[in-house]
């Protein structure tokens, strides 16, 4: 079996910055389609449009855009495609001692210092903090560097304070791997992703990591918090829900085309997930996008 090599990317400040920003129109945003790692931490803000949200071993579907804080190291993968739907993405990148060594450190910076540990697991903010920080990331890509630096420092701090945050992986997911540990881990994420319409066999992934499958299944439930197999269904139901929000075909279609070989087995497993029915589920999501 061919190996897959993991992704590190690596990030160059803006011209004239201590971090980066990049402003996509719609889809464009194709760089980051693997799921990758890097240790700058990322604020990405999606606006409108439709998706999957894919953080650590943290699965979900957005709708009506999002915004996202990522910590260091933490893999990820792209949040936008050409099924979307979004106006634009941005994409703020920076190292954790951008403001120098001890920064945060200092007591006036607990909330922010809170925050970015937190981070490590992946937050993502909705209602009113959504909209309003939004528009002010947006804004930063006119202004001179400077004013760009302020008006991060405010996104951040307001961050800090909004209580409308959601910690991602709250189940647990190892927060201080090693530089080991992520490539393997994105080595299997990617594989996932490549293959989750077929049938997956633990023996091949463990393969592809260079592990036994005992030591494998312990490696990956230590580090996600989840067996392999729910993280695989997960996967699936994650894609059956942007199906059924996206494409206007049965569900029993929805079912095979996510990678399920058994309705019924999807149908309880969809439930079990979400809490609802797939046909409950894109008939409550059709009156949420109108």
């Amino acid at each position: 079996m061919k190996k897959m090599e993991a992704t590190l990317e690596v990030i160059a400040p803006s011209y004239g910055s201590s971090f980066t920003i990049l402003q996509f129109d719609e889809n464009a945003n194709s760089k980051a389609h693997l799921w990758h790692y890097h240790p700058e931490i990322e604020i990405v803000y999606v606006r409108g449009g439709s998706g999957k949200r894919q953080i650590g071993s943290h699965l979900s579907y957005f709708t009506d855009g999002d915004l996202i804080l990522i910590g260091s190291n933490l893999p990820h993968c792209g949040f936008t495609n050409a099924q979307t739907g979004n106006k634009s993405e941005t994409v703020i990148q920076f190292r954790p001692e951008f403001l120098g060594q001890d920064f945060f450190d200092i007591p006036e910076m607990l909330p922010l210092s809170n925050m970015l540990q937190q981070a490590k697991a992946g937050i993502a903010f909705t209602g009113e903090t959504k909209t309003k920080l939004g528009k002010q990331i947006e804004r930063m890509n006119f202004l001179n560097p400077f004013e760009r630096l302020q008006l991060l420092w405010k996104v951040l701090y307001e961050m800090s304070t909004s209580s409308e945050g959601l910690v991602l992986n709250a189940g647990g997911f190892s927060l201080e791997l090693q530089v080991q540990d992520n490539d393997r881990i994105n080595v299997v994420f990617n594989y996932v992703k490549d293959h989750f319409q077929e049938p997956i066999f633990l023996v091949e992934v463990a393969d592809l990591v260079s592990m036994t499958l005992p030591s494998f299944c312990r490696y990956f439930k230590k580090i996600t918090n989840k067996t392999f197999t729910t993280f695989v269904n997960e996967y699936r139901i994650v894609h059956a829900s942007k199906l059924l929000a996206e494409k206007p075909i049965s569900i029993n279609e929805v079912c095979f085309e996510s990678g399920f070989n058994n309705f019924s087995h999807f149908n309880k497993s969809f439930k079990a997930y979400t809490g609802k029915s797939a046909s409950q589920y894109r008939n409550e999501l059709k009156t949420i996008l109108k």
